[in-house]
Protein backbone atom coordinates (compact mmCIF):
# COMPACT_ATOMS: atom_id res chain seq x y z
CA UNK A 1 0.00 0.00 0.00
CA UNK A 2 2.14 2.58 -1.28
CA UNK A 3 1.06 6.62 -1.06
CA UNK A 4 -0.54 7.32 -3.20
CA UNK A 5 -2.54 10.50 -4.88
CA UNK A 6 -5.45 9.63 -6.87
CA UNK A 7 -8.66 11.81 -7.38
CA UNK A 8 -12.09 10.16 -7.16
CA UNK A 9 -15.65 11.54 -7.77
CA UNK A 10 -17.01 9.80 -4.72
CA UNK A 11 -15.05 8.63 -1.72
CA UNK A 12 -16.83 6.86 0.60
CA UNK A 13 -15.77 6.30 4.08
CA UNK A 14 -16.72 2.99 5.98
CA UNK A 15 -17.36 -0.12 4.20
CA UNK A 16 -20.48 -1.36 6.00
CA UNK A 17 -23.36 -1.72 4.42
CA UNK A 18 -24.37 1.70 3.77
CA UNK A 19 -20.96 2.35 2.46
CA UNK A 20 -19.95 -0.95 0.46
CA UNK A 21 -22.86 -0.91 -1.19
CA UNK A 22 -22.86 3.55 -2.01
CA UNK A 23 -19.91 2.99 -3.59
CA UNK A 24 -21.24 0.18 -5.79
CA UNK A 25 -24.10 2.01 -6.86
CA UNK A 26 -21.78 4.81 -7.43
CA UNK A 27 -20.07 2.76 -9.55
CA UNK A 28 -22.87 1.76 -11.86
CA UNK A 29 -23.95 5.01 -12.17
CA UNK A 30 -20.62 6.06 -14.28
CA UNK A 31 -19.14 7.69 -11.20
CA UNK A 32 -15.18 6.99 -9.90
CA UNK A 33 -15.74 5.39 -6.65
CA UNK A 34 -13.78 5.00 -3.59
CA UNK A 35 -13.95 3.21 -0.24
CA UNK A 36 -11.92 3.72 2.71
CA UNK A 37 -12.35 0.86 5.59
CA UNK A 38 -9.77 1.04 8.34
CA UNK A 39 -11.07 -2.84 9.64
CA UNK A 40 -13.44 -5.16 7.96
CA UNK A 41 -14.74 -4.64 4.81
CA UNK A 42 -18.85 -5.31 5.12
CA UNK A 43 -18.32 -3.39 8.98
CA UNK A 44 -19.37 -4.52 11.85
CA UNK A 45 -23.23 -6.03 10.63
CA UNK A 46 -21.53 -8.31 8.51
CA UNK A 47 -18.69 -9.19 10.98
CA UNK A 48 -20.14 -8.49 14.22
CA UNK A 49 -23.22 -7.52 14.48
CA UNK A 50 -26.30 -8.67 11.99
CA UNK A 51 -25.20 -11.56 10.32
CA UNK A 52 -22.80 -13.95 13.39
CA UNK A 53 -25.27 -13.70 15.03
CA UNK A 54 -28.10 -15.09 13.23
CA UNK A 55 -25.85 -17.77 12.87
CA UNK A 56 -25.74 -18.63 16.82
CA UNK A 57 -30.01 -17.70 16.82
CA UNK A 58 -29.88 -20.60 14.39
CA UNK A 59 -28.26 -22.95 16.19
CA UNK A 60 -30.39 -22.50 19.25
CA UNK A 61 -33.25 -22.55 17.23
CA UNK A 62 -32.33 -25.70 16.25
CA UNK A 63 -31.18 -27.08 19.65
CA UNK A 64 -34.60 -26.24 20.78
CA UNK A 65 -36.43 -28.52 17.91
CA UNK A 66 -34.34 -31.18 18.63
CA UNK A 67 -35.56 -30.76 22.07
CA UNK A 68 -38.78 -31.13 21.22
CA UNK A 69 -39.06 -33.22 18.30
CA UNK A 70 -40.56 -36.32 20.26
CA UNK A 71 -43.40 -34.54 19.71
CA UNK A 72 -42.95 -35.14 16.03
CA UNK A 73 -42.78 -38.90 16.57
CA UNK A 74 -38.74 -38.78 16.02
CA UNK A 75 -36.61 -39.85 18.87
CA UNK A 76 -33.54 -38.25 19.55
CA UNK A 77 -31.51 -39.61 22.94
CA UNK A 78 -29.66 -36.17 23.83
CA UNK A 79 -28.96 -33.23 21.98
CA UNK A 80 -25.38 -31.61 23.53
CA UNK A 81 -24.27 -28.14 22.86
CA UNK A 82 -21.14 -27.92 21.58
CA UNK A 83 -20.17 -24.02 22.01
CA UNK A 84 -16.56 -24.09 20.17
CA UNK A 85 -18.43 -25.01 17.37
CA UNK A 86 -21.64 -22.58 16.96
CA UNK A 87 -18.91 -19.55 17.35
CA UNK A 88 -16.51 -21.11 14.58
CA UNK A 89 -19.47 -21.68 12.23
CA UNK A 90 -20.71 -18.06 12.76
CA UNK A 91 -17.20 -16.86 12.17
CA UNK A 92 -16.48 -18.76 9.04
CA UNK A 93 -20.03 -17.45 7.94
CA UNK A 94 -18.79 -13.90 8.24
CA UNK A 95 -15.69 -14.49 6.38
CA UNK A 96 -17.22 -15.67 3.44
CA UNK A 97 -19.64 -12.75 3.28
CA UNK A 98 -16.72 -10.53 3.94
CA UNK A 99 -14.87 -12.13 0.74
CA UNK A 100 -18.32 -11.65 -0.88
CA UNK A 101 -18.10 -8.10 -0.26
CA UNK A 102 -14.57 -8.04 -1.62
CA UNK A 103 -15.40 -9.47 -4.92
CA UNK A 104 -18.17 -7.03 -5.51
CA UNK A 105 -16.19 -4.04 -5.14
CA UNK A 106 -13.32 -5.77 -7.46
CA UNK A 107 -15.93 -6.72 -9.68
CA UNK A 108 -17.72 -3.06 -9.81
CA UNK A 109 -14.04 -0.99 -10.02
CA UNK A 110 -14.11 0.50 -6.66
CA UNK A 111 -10.72 1.43 -5.83
CA UNK A 112 -10.71 0.17 -1.81
CA UNK A 113 -8.07 1.79 0.89
CA UNK A 114 -7.20 -0.24 3.44
CA UNK A 115 -6.83 2.53 6.88
CA UNK A 116 -8.53 5.32 8.88
CA UNK A 117 -9.65 8.46 6.60
CA UNK A 118 -9.57 12.06 8.07
CA UNK A 119 -11.11 14.89 5.92
CA UNK A 120 -8.79 17.48 5.58
CA UNK A 121 -10.69 20.30 3.95
CA UNK A 122 -11.21 20.89 0.14
CA UNK A 123 -12.46 17.37 -0.63
CA UNK A 124 -9.13 16.22 0.26
CA UNK A 125 -9.19 12.92 2.18
CA UNK A 126 -6.17 11.83 4.24
CA UNK A 127 -5.74 7.75 4.45
CA UNK A 128 -3.11 6.07 7.17
CA UNK A 129 -2.36 2.66 8.62
CA UNK A 130 -0.24 1.95 11.59
CA UNK A 131 0.43 6.08 11.76
CA UNK A 132 1.65 5.53 8.40
CA UNK A 133 0.05 7.52 5.11
CA UNK A 134 -1.17 5.13 2.78
CA UNK A 135 -2.99 7.72 0.46
CA UNK A 136 -4.06 11.14 -0.43
CA UNK A 137 -7.72 11.37 -2.29
CA UNK A 138 -9.15 14.15 -3.71
CA UNK A 139 -12.83 13.93 -3.94
CA UNK A 140 -15.76 16.10 -4.74
CA UNK A 141 -18.32 14.22 -2.86
CA UNK A 142 -17.28 12.71 0.33
CA UNK A 143 -19.70 10.40 2.07
CA UNK A 144 -19.21 9.24 5.57
CA UNK A 145 -20.36 6.17 6.67
CA UNK A 146 -18.33 5.34 9.45
CA UNK A 147 -21.39 3.40 11.53
CA UNK A 148 -21.83 3.57 15.16
CA UNK A 149 -20.72 1.94 18.65
CA UNK A 150 -21.73 0.51 21.40
CA UNK A 151 -22.58 3.23 24.43
CA UNK A 152 -21.52 2.23 27.89
CA UNK A 153 -23.06 2.86 31.36
CA UNK A 154 -21.63 5.87 33.46
CA UNK A 155 -18.87 4.19 35.25
CA UNK A 156 -19.67 0.84 33.85
CA UNK A 157 -17.27 -0.14 31.25
CA UNK A 158 -17.18 -3.36 29.32
CA UNK A 159 -13.54 -5.36 30.21
CA UNK A 160 -14.06 -7.81 27.60
CA UNK A 161 -13.83 -10.48 29.93
CA UNK A 162 -16.93 -10.52 32.23
CA UNK A 163 -18.35 -7.36 31.13
CA UNK A 164 -19.56 -8.19 27.27
CA UNK A 165 -20.29 -5.60 24.10
CA UNK A 166 -22.23 -7.95 21.66
CA UNK A 167 -19.01 -8.37 20.21
CA UNK A 168 -17.52 -10.83 23.12
CA UNK A 169 -21.13 -12.11 23.62
CA UNK A 170 -20.84 -13.79 20.24
CA UNK A 171 -17.19 -15.54 20.43
CA UNK A 172 -17.89 -16.37 24.08
CA UNK A 173 -15.09 -19.02 25.19
CA UNK A 174 -17.72 -20.93 27.38
CA UNK A 175 -21.22 -21.07 27.81
CA UNK A 176 -21.89 -18.90 31.32
CA UNK A 177 -24.29 -20.26 34.15
CA UNK A 178 -25.72 -16.86 34.48
CA UNK A 179 -26.40 -13.66 32.36
CA UNK A 180 -27.45 -10.03 33.03
CA UNK A 181 -28.48 -8.16 29.99
CA UNK A 182 -28.59 -4.43 30.31
CA UNK A 183 -31.12 -3.06 28.02
CA UNK A 184 -34.08 -4.74 26.57
CA UNK A 185 -33.93 -3.59 22.48
CA UNK A 186 -33.57 -5.75 19.42
CA UNK A 187 -29.61 -6.49 20.32
CA UNK A 188 -30.24 -7.27 23.84
CA UNK A 189 -33.08 -9.13 23.52
CA UNK A 190 -31.33 -11.18 20.62
CA UNK A 191 -28.64 -12.53 23.51
CA UNK A 192 -30.77 -13.30 25.93
CA UNK A 193 -33.01 -15.48 24.01
CA UNK A 194 -29.53 -17.18 22.44
CA UNK A 195 -28.17 -17.97 26.52
CA UNK A 196 -31.68 -18.50 27.05
CA UNK A 197 -32.22 -21.60 24.80
CA UNK A 198 -28.95 -22.72 25.54
CA UNK A 199 -29.67 -23.35 29.28
CA UNK A 200 -27.70 -19.91 30.67
CA UNK A 201 -29.93 -18.63 33.51
CA UNK A 202 -30.42 -15.07 32.13
CA UNK A 203 -31.88 -11.76 33.36
CA UNK A 204 -32.72 -8.95 31.53
CA UNK A 205 -33.06 -5.20 32.80
CA UNK A 206 -35.16 -2.37 31.29
CA UNK A 207 -35.06 1.19 32.26
CA UNK A 208 -38.03 1.72 30.34
CA UNK A 209 -41.28 0.31 31.67
CA UNK A 210 -42.06 -2.47 29.36
CA UNK A 211 -39.58 -4.81 26.73
CA UNK A 212 -38.79 -3.53 23.21
CA UNK A 213 -39.72 -0.18 23.68
CA UNK A 214 -40.00 0.09 19.79
CA UNK A 215 -42.05 -2.29 19.03
CA UNK A 216 -46.24 -1.89 19.55
CA UNK A 217 -46.70 -2.23 23.22
CA UNK A 218 -49.39 -5.09 22.59
CA UNK A 219 -46.51 -7.01 20.58
CA UNK A 220 -44.13 -6.43 23.58
CA UNK A 221 -46.43 -7.44 26.20
CA UNK A 222 -46.90 -10.70 24.25
CA UNK A 223 -42.96 -11.02 23.87
CA UNK A 224 -43.04 -10.59 27.72
CA UNK A 225 -45.07 -13.27 28.81
CA UNK A 226 -43.19 -15.95 26.03
CA UNK A 227 -39.85 -14.79 27.68
CA UNK A 228 -41.67 -15.56 31.48
CA UNK A 229 -42.57 -18.46 29.93
CA UNK A 230 -39.02 -19.66 29.11
CA UNK A 231 -37.82 -18.81 32.36
CA UNK A 232 -36.13 -15.37 31.82
CA UNK A 233 -36.63 -12.96 34.38
CA UNK A 234 -37.50 -9.54 33.48
CA UNK A 235 -37.05 -6.47 35.08
CA UNK A 236 -38.66 -3.09 33.82
CA UNK A 237 -38.37 0.46 35.31
CA UNK A 238 -34.99 -0.68 36.80
CA UNK A 239 -31.35 0.71 36.30
CA UNK A 240 -27.72 -0.56 36.59
CA UNK A 241 -26.75 2.03 39.09
CA UNK A 242 -23.46 0.09 39.88
CA UNK A 243 -21.48 -2.90 38.63
CA UNK A 244 -18.14 -4.79 39.72
CA UNK A 245 -16.47 -7.39 37.89
CA UNK A 246 -14.57 -9.87 40.16
CA UNK A 247 -12.99 -13.41 39.37
CA UNK A 248 -16.14 -15.49 40.05
CA UNK A 249 -18.38 -12.81 37.54
CA UNK A 250 -20.23 -9.08 38.40
CA UNK A 251 -22.27 -7.70 40.83
CA UNK A 252 -24.73 -4.98 39.92
CA UNK A 253 -26.86 -2.71 42.05
CA UNK A 254 -30.15 -3.03 40.43
CA UNK A 255 -32.73 -0.25 41.29
CA UNK A 256 -36.16 -0.78 40.94
CA UNK A 257 -39.61 0.90 42.26
CA UNK A 258 -37.60 2.52 45.16
CA UNK A 259 -35.61 -0.44 46.08
CA UNK A 260 -31.62 -1.49 45.52
CA UNK A 261 -31.36 -4.94 44.72
CA UNK A 262 -27.97 -7.02 44.02
CA UNK A 263 -27.67 -9.05 41.35
CA UNK A 264 -25.34 -11.66 40.83
CA UNK A 265 -24.10 -13.36 37.57
CA UNK A 266 -21.21 -14.70 35.88
CA UNK A 267 -21.40 -12.01 32.58
CA UNK A 268 -22.91 -8.60 32.02
CA UNK A 269 -23.82 -7.61 28.70
CA UNK A 270 -24.39 -4.27 27.62
CA UNK A 271 -27.20 -3.28 25.10
CA UNK A 272 -28.02 0.17 25.98
CA UNK A 273 -27.65 1.80 22.58
CA UNK A 274 -24.90 3.18 20.51
CA UNK A 275 -23.28 6.52 19.22
CA UNK A 276 -21.95 7.42 16.15
CA UNK A 277 -18.38 7.01 14.99
CA UNK A 278 -17.40 10.49 14.71
CA UNK A 279 -13.92 10.57 16.09
CA UNK A 280 -11.03 11.80 14.26
CA UNK A 281 -12.50 12.04 11.33
CA UNK A 282 -11.67 15.68 11.12
CA UNK A 283 -14.83 17.07 11.65
CA UNK A 284 -14.10 20.10 13.26
CA UNK A 285 -12.67 21.78 10.59
CA UNK A 286 -16.13 21.82 8.92
CA UNK A 287 -19.72 22.71 9.05
CA UNK A 288 -20.62 19.14 9.94
CA UNK A 289 -22.81 19.60 12.76
CA UNK A 290 -23.35 16.73 15.65
CA UNK A 291 -25.88 16.39 17.66
CA UNK A 292 -26.49 13.82 20.46
CA UNK A 293 -23.73 11.29 19.02
CA UNK A 294 -24.65 11.50 15.34
CA UNK A 295 -24.24 13.74 12.30
CA UNK A 296 -27.49 16.05 11.28
CA UNK A 297 -28.27 15.24 7.54
CA UNK A 298 -31.13 16.30 5.42
CA UNK A 299 -33.46 13.88 3.56
CA UNK A 300 -30.47 12.97 1.12
CA UNK A 301 -27.98 12.40 3.53
CA UNK A 302 -26.31 15.97 3.25
CA UNK A 303 -24.54 17.75 5.83
CA UNK A 304 -24.26 21.42 6.87
CA UNK A 305 -20.56 21.24 4.80
CA UNK A 306 -20.78 21.11 1.34
CA UNK A 307 -19.71 18.15 -0.72
CA UNK A 308 -19.97 15.91 2.50
CA UNK A 309 -22.58 13.46 3.19
CA UNK A 310 -23.59 10.78 6.12
CA UNK A 311 -25.73 8.02 6.16
CA UNK A 312 -26.49 4.89 8.14
CA UNK A 313 -25.83 4.72 11.98
CA UNK A 314 -23.70 7.67 11.54
CA UNK A 315 -26.62 9.63 10.95
CA UNK A 316 -29.11 8.60 13.45
CA UNK A 317 -31.89 5.89 13.57
CA UNK A 318 -33.44 3.67 12.81
CA UNK A 319 -30.01 1.65 13.43
CA UNK A 320 -30.95 -0.95 10.64
CA UNK A 321 -28.46 -2.01 7.89
CA UNK A 322 -31.07 -2.45 5.40
CA UNK A 323 -31.76 1.48 6.39
CA UNK A 324 -27.81 2.17 6.09
CA UNK A 325 -27.84 0.58 2.07
CA UNK A 326 -31.06 2.73 1.21
CA UNK A 327 -29.91 5.81 2.49
CA UNK A 328 -26.42 5.29 0.49
CA UNK A 329 -28.33 4.23 -2.76
CA UNK A 330 -30.64 7.27 -2.12
CA UNK A 331 -27.44 9.45 -1.43
CA UNK A 332 -25.47 8.60 -4.30
CA UNK A 333 -28.53 8.94 -7.10
CA UNK A 334 -28.54 12.16 -5.96
CA UNK A 335 -25.29 13.20 -6.38
CA UNK A 336 -25.49 11.82 -9.44
CA UNK A 337 -28.55 13.64 -10.42
CA UNK A 338 -30.23 9.87 -11.33
CA UNK A 339 -33.49 10.65 -12.33
CA UNK A 340 -35.26 7.78 -10.11
CA UNK A 341 -33.50 9.35 -7.54
CA UNK A 342 -35.67 9.51 -4.14
CA UNK A 343 -35.34 9.93 -0.12
CA UNK A 344 -35.96 7.06 1.93
CA UNK A 345 -38.67 7.32 4.07
CA UNK A 346 -37.79 6.20 7.50
CA UNK A 347 -41.36 5.04 8.18
CA UNK A 348 -41.77 2.26 5.98
CA UNK A 349 -38.57 0.97 6.81
CA UNK A 350 -38.90 -2.54 8.63
CA UNK A 351 -37.74 -3.49 11.66
CA UNK A 352 -37.19 -7.40 12.91
CA UNK A 353 -35.46 -8.83 16.40
CA UNK A 354 -34.73 -12.61 15.17
CA UNK A 355 -35.08 -13.57 19.48
CA UNK A 356 -38.21 -17.03 20.02
CA UNK A 357 -40.52 -15.76 19.12
CA UNK A 358 -39.50 -13.75 16.25
CA UNK A 359 -40.75 -10.35 16.29
CA UNK A 360 -41.18 -7.92 12.92
CA UNK A 361 -43.00 -4.46 12.58
CA UNK A 362 -43.14 -1.75 9.71
CA UNK A 363 -45.09 1.38 10.20
CA UNK A 364 -47.04 3.34 13.10
CA UNK A 365 -47.74 1.72 16.35
CA UNK A 366 -51.19 1.40 17.09
CA UNK A 367 -50.78 4.32 19.91
CA UNK A 368 -48.33 6.09 17.63
CA UNK A 369 -51.06 6.28 15.13
CA UNK A 370 -53.97 7.02 17.85
CA UNK A 371 -51.52 9.93 19.43
CA UNK A 372 -50.99 10.98 15.47
CA UNK A 373 -54.55 12.22 15.70
CA UNK A 374 -55.36 9.12 13.55
CA UNK A 375 -58.89 7.23 14.12
CA UNK A 376 -58.28 3.68 13.59
CA UNK A 377 -58.75 0.17 12.40
CA UNK A 378 -57.52 -2.91 14.05
CA UNK A 379 -57.03 -6.67 13.01
CA UNK A 380 -55.79 -9.67 14.65
CA UNK A 381 -55.04 -12.71 13.74
CA UNK A 382 -53.62 -15.56 16.18
CA UNK A 383 -51.05 -18.15 15.20
CA UNK A 384 -52.83 -20.94 17.14
CA UNK A 385 -55.75 -20.23 14.34
CA UNK A 386 -53.94 -20.91 11.42
CA UNK A 387 -53.37 -24.12 9.81
CA UNK A 388 -49.61 -24.37 8.46
CA UNK A 389 -48.70 -23.24 12.49
CA UNK A 390 -50.69 -26.00 14.17
CA UNK A 391 -48.62 -28.74 11.55
CA UNK A 392 -45.44 -27.12 12.34
CA UNK A 393 -45.97 -26.82 15.87
CA UNK A 394 -46.07 -22.84 15.74
CA UNK A 395 -49.23 -21.75 17.81
CA UNK A 396 -47.55 -18.80 19.78
CA UNK A 397 -47.73 -15.59 18.15
CA UNK A 398 -49.88 -12.94 16.17
CA UNK A 399 -50.74 -10.60 13.59
CA UNK A 400 -51.61 -6.80 13.77
CA UNK A 401 -52.31 -4.48 10.74
CA UNK A 402 -53.65 -0.75 11.63
CA UNK A 403 -55.50 0.94 9.08
CA UNK A 404 -56.69 4.54 8.82
CA UNK A 405 -59.87 4.06 9.47
CA UNK A 406 -61.56 7.16 6.49
CA UNK A 407 -58.86 6.00 3.95
CA UNK A 408 -57.63 2.47 4.85
CA UNK A 409 -54.40 3.24 4.27
CA UNK A 410 -52.09 0.44 6.19
CA UNK A 411 -50.18 2.77 8.99
CA UNK A 412 -48.29 -0.45 10.14
CA UNK A 413 -48.20 -4.21 11.13
CA UNK A 414 -46.49 -5.69 14.02
CA UNK A 415 -46.14 -9.43 14.39
CA UNK A 416 -44.81 -12.04 16.80
CA UNK A 417 -44.28 -15.69 15.92
CA UNK A 418 -42.37 -18.14 13.22
CA UNK A 419 -41.06 -16.72 10.62
CA UNK A 420 -42.39 -12.96 11.21
CA UNK A 421 -38.72 -11.65 10.34
CA UNK A 422 -39.54 -12.83 6.49
CA UNK A 423 -43.43 -12.21 6.24
CA UNK A 424 -43.40 -8.79 6.81
CA UNK A 425 -41.66 -8.03 3.71
CA UNK A 426 -45.28 -8.24 2.50
CA UNK A 427 -46.57 -5.27 4.75
CA UNK A 428 -43.32 -3.32 3.63
CA UNK A 429 -44.23 -3.68 -0.28
CA UNK A 430 -48.48 -2.74 0.55
CA UNK A 431 -47.04 0.36 2.37
CA UNK A 432 -44.52 1.11 -0.45
CA UNK A 433 -48.01 1.30 -3.10
CA UNK A 434 -49.61 3.20 -0.80
CA UNK A 435 -51.92 -0.26 -0.72
CA UNK A 436 -55.31 0.08 0.78
CA UNK A 437 -57.21 -2.73 3.12
CA UNK A 438 -59.38 -3.11 -0.43
CA UNK A 439 -56.51 -4.22 -2.29
CA UNK A 440 -55.18 -6.80 0.23
CA UNK A 441 -58.63 -8.35 1.15
CA UNK A 442 -58.63 -8.96 -2.89
CA UNK A 443 -54.60 -10.49 -2.90
CA UNK A 444 -55.44 -14.40 -2.55
CA UNK A 445 -52.90 -15.83 0.12
CA UNK A 446 -51.59 -19.32 -0.75
CA UNK A 447 -52.74 -21.85 1.75
CA UNK A 448 -51.45 -23.17 3.65
CA UNK A 449 -49.01 -20.56 4.56
CA UNK A 450 -48.26 -18.62 7.93
CA UNK A 451 -49.05 -15.74 5.18
CA UNK A 452 -52.58 -16.40 5.55
CA UNK A 453 -52.62 -14.74 8.56
CA UNK A 454 -51.55 -11.21 6.91
CA UNK A 455 -54.57 -11.82 5.09
CA UNK A 456 -57.07 -12.95 8.01
CA UNK A 457 -55.32 -9.67 10.28
CA UNK A 458 -56.63 -7.37 7.54
CA UNK A 459 -60.02 -9.31 7.48
CA UNK A 460 -60.42 -8.66 11.30
CA UNK A 461 -59.74 -5.22 11.08
CA UNK A 462 -63.13 -4.83 9.07
CA UNK A 463 -65.07 -7.09 10.68
CA UNK A 464 -64.27 -9.66 7.70
CA UNK A 465 -62.38 -12.71 9.61
CA UNK A 466 -63.17 -16.15 8.57
CA UNK A 467 -61.42 -18.25 10.72
CA UNK A 468 -61.37 -17.22 14.02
Amino acid sequence: MATAKEAFDIAVIGGGPGGYVAAIRASQLGLRAALVEKAELGGVCLNWGCIPTKALLRAADLYQQIGEAGEFGIEIKEAKVNLKKMVERSRAVAAKLNQGVTHLLKKNKVRVFQGHARLEGGGRVRVEADGKPVAQIQAKNVILATGARPRALPGIEPDGKTIWTAREAMTPASLPKSLLVVGSGAIGIEFASFYRTLGCDVTVVEILDRILPAEDAEIADLAHKAFDKQGMTILTGASVEAAKAGRDGVKATVAQGGKKTEIAAERMILAVGIEGNTDGLGLDGTKVKVEKGHVRTDKWGATDEPGVYAIGDLAGPPWLAHKASHEGVACVERIAGFDGAHPLDAGSVPGCTYCRPQIASVGLTEEAAREAGREVRVGRFPYMANGKAIAQGDTEGLIKTVFDAATGELLGAHMIGAEVTELIQGFAVARGLETTEAELMRTVFPHPTLSEMMHESVLDAYGRALHV
